[in-house]
């Protein structure tokens, strides 16, 4: 059986995207991420609950601020990305559910009132989340390169100060330069990932 989307989207989205680690000085635009969440703001998450948050680091102020927590060559590759990403876990996502899911106004209180529960949740769908953000940014014809080489408590404190996000992933986005891409490495076999019981 076939798939619904063509093949040459296919290859931008999966088969041919790659993480890049190197990048043209390009612009990536307000618009064009805009464009990007627009997109993927429909991906499901439980309960609609939408955790994830997305900080844009611009400026090179902001951009020293963010390398000098970063491990290894993350810190010169996020220097020369046009644009880097900051992805965190709102904690206190719930306060929106009312809004975000009107079906069951309750929710908010009887399901999330602890704050260990809102973190676990909130970790998973922003995670989910997370996925969706790179595919987005693979159909507005960037390249993503998605790092977890980061201090996360180092960046909370430096950008999150009040505590109520906690960031998982830093992302370089543009468009893809010299070198960019590593060997793709293998992949697992549909007979070892899955499994029918």
């Amino acid at each position: 059986m076939s798939l619904a989307l063509d093949a040459a989207a296919q290859d931008l989205l999966f088969r041919e995207a790659q993480t890049a680690n190197t990048f043209t000085d390009e612009p990536v635009t307000d618009e064009q991420i805009q464009a990007v969440y627009d997109l993927v703001k429909y991906g499901p998450t439980a309960f609609n609950q939408t955790p994830l948050r997305i900080t844009l680091v611009r400026s090179q102020e902001a951009r020293q601020r963010l390398v000098q927590h970063a491990m290894g060559s993350n810190g010169p590759k996020t220097l020369s990305a046009p644009l880097t990403a900051i992805l965190s876990v709102d904690l206190d996502f719930h306060e929106k559910l009312p809004t975000l899911f009107p079906a069951a106004p309750g929710i908010k209180d009887s399901f999330f009132s602890q704050a260990a529960a809102r973190e676990v949740a909130g970790t998973q769908n922003a995670t989910l989340q997370a996925g969706y953000f790179i595919v987005g940014i693979r159909a507005a014809g960037l390249a993503a390169g998605p790092m977890t080489g980061f201090d996360f408590s180092g960046i909370d404190k430096e950008f999150f100060g009040d505590g109520k996000q906690k960031s998982f992933l830093v992302i370089n986005i543009g468009k893809p330069g010299a070198d960019a891409f590593h060997p793709r490495s293998p992949r697992l076999a549909f007979d070892e990932a899955v499994t029918a019981v």
